[in-house]
């Protein structure tokens, strides 16, 4: 869910007090906590994670961030306990004090260095997942952390902090290493962006976009629009399992959940079929006409009343009713482009399907369209068993990542049976409006010294360099 940063106003006189008090105590908590080892730092993550992803505990988290804000699913987003394992997993493999790499050939030698105050924006989505998952990497590169919450969930953010904040100082460290902002508003959160030492900004482009223009180095995230292509060699059963799954994550919620499905012909009607199996339901011309009066307005614009809701609620608001036993609503697409809503981001237990034609290159044309109206940058699928049509597709997807026959909702942002970095945060390169084009990890929250010393001279001959353009009778 995006946040309105248009609006300015001076921070109150209690605002500013509170943000000179947690910059001031960050400060000192950092002074501390850049001393520590990495076997003092690697316990720490431990102790955090585990205060704030052990079932009992996310248990009530969840309820509490489903209550608050009123988005989500409580059964698939107890499931993002597992994405915080996953976070401290790739966290402790890793070294981040002192020496991190040795490049003896080229003479190099790479150190890590904390990169201070971290500014982390929290989405209303993600109220407890990425507070911990950002406290792991930050506390092992040795940052700190003031989270700024969305109002609509600060209360479960605060008490995901505060959790993690008593893990600290039971090992003895600072709890001030974590802090969350409680008047926070819009005013509060700029002002903060503009004196961390970086902004960790997770949230709808406006915000993304106040964090690049704070003045501090910022990490932000582009919108999604996640789009599959299942071919003729696809397995129709796992396509359609997986694509159920990826839909119906939090009630469709993330960026990253499956919004089309560009399907060959060969194989049309019988996946369609299995989706219905998987507990689709498939919205006559009337119903969908209904659907696009409720989740966008005049001007195309996606309307919050309907993001990350149940597809019977979604149906209700809309003005008819579905069976208790559907999952998610499937709409045929009716075109791809600005004018033609449905082929952007849904945010929500509906997905549109699109037919492809002939050639495999009529699927790329259509990805490709779907991209020019939004999600360029985040992420894109196929189910396919043709290498070929895998590596078109990764040659031409104007995204940073591409799941191969995955659940995108739940495989993209990192998971057990892949390689991908564990994170809460995807980067989505320049054409999302992003420094960076991959998962935020733990590297993007170290500064690294570069020690270089002298090796064997490594100056390849004026004709190597310039093959056949090089003219001996110039250079003399």
């Amino acid at each position: 869910m995006s946040v309105n940063v248009t609006k300015e106003k001076a921070l109150t006189e209690e605002q500013q007090k509170e943000l000179d008090s947690a910059l001031e105590k960050a400060r000192n908590a950092l002074a501390i906590i850049e001393t520590y080892d990495q076997e003092k730092v690697d316990r720490l993550c431990q102790a955090v994670a585990w205060a704030v992803s052990n079932k009992k505990t996310f248990t009530r988290l969840t309820e509490m961030g489903i209550e608050e804000s009123k988005l989500g699913d409580y059964e698939s987003r107890m499931n993002k306990r597992f994405k915080i394992r996953g976070i401290l997993r790739d966290a402790l493999r890793q070294k981040s004090v002192g020496i991190i790499e040795e490049i003896p050939e080229k003479g190099i030698v790479k150190y890590a260095k904390p990169v201070g105050v971290i500014a982390s924006i929290v989405p209303t989505t993600n109220p407890d997942l990425t507070p911990a998952g950002s406290a792991i990497y930050a506390i092992k590169a040795r940052d700190v952390v003031i989270f700024s919450p969305h109002p609509r969930a600060k209360n479960t953010s605060f008490e995901t902090v505060q959790l993690m904040r008593d893990a600290l100082e039971r090992e003895g460290a600072p709890a001030d290493i974590l802090q969350c902002l409680t008047n926070v508003n819009i005013p509060m959160t700029k002002a903060l962006m503009e004196r961390a030492d970086l902004v960790l900004a997770t949230g709808g482009k406006d915000m993304v976009k106040s964090a690049y223009s704070s003045g501090t180095p910022a990490y932000g995230v582009g919108a999604g629009n996640s789009t599959m292509i299942i071919d003729e060699t696809a397995d129709i059963e796992e396509a359609a399992r997986n694509s159920m799954l990826s839909k119906t994550s939090d009630f469709g919620s993330g960026c990253s959940a499956d919004g089309n499905l560009i399907i060959s012909d060969q194989i049309f009607d019988q996946f369609l079929d299995q989706l219905v199996k998987e507990g689709g339901y498939i919205a006559d011309e009337e119903e969908k006409e209904k659907l696009r009066n409720v989740m966008w307005d005049n001007e195309g614009k996606r309307l919050p009343t309907t993001v990350a809701i149940s597809p019977q609620e979604l149906a209700e608001i809309a003005g008819f009713t579905i069976p208790t036993d559907r999952k998610f609503i499937i709409v045929h697409g009716d075109g791809i482009g600005k004018e033609y809503p449905f082929s952007g981001e849904k945010l929500t237990t509906l997905m549109a399907v699109y037919k492809y034609e002939g050639e495999f290159e009529n699927a790329l044309d259509m990805m490709r369209a779907i991209y020019e109206v939004g999600g360029k940058g985040h992420s894109c699928g196929i189910y396919s068993f043709n290498d070929e049509h895998i590596h078109r597709l990764a040659l031409a997807a104007p995204v940073s990542r591409i799941m191969v026959r995955q659940p995108q909702s739940k495989a993209n942002a990192g998971a057990f049976d892949n390689g991908m970095p564990m994170t809460s945060s995807l980067g989505c390169g320049t054409w999302g409006g992003n420094i960076v084009s991959e998962n935020v990890n733990l590297k993007h929250y170290m500064n690294t010294t570069w020690v270089s010393r002298k090796i064997p001279l490594d100056r390849p001959s004026d004709e190597e360099l310039f093959g056949d353009f090089y003219d001996a009778d110039l250079e003399n």
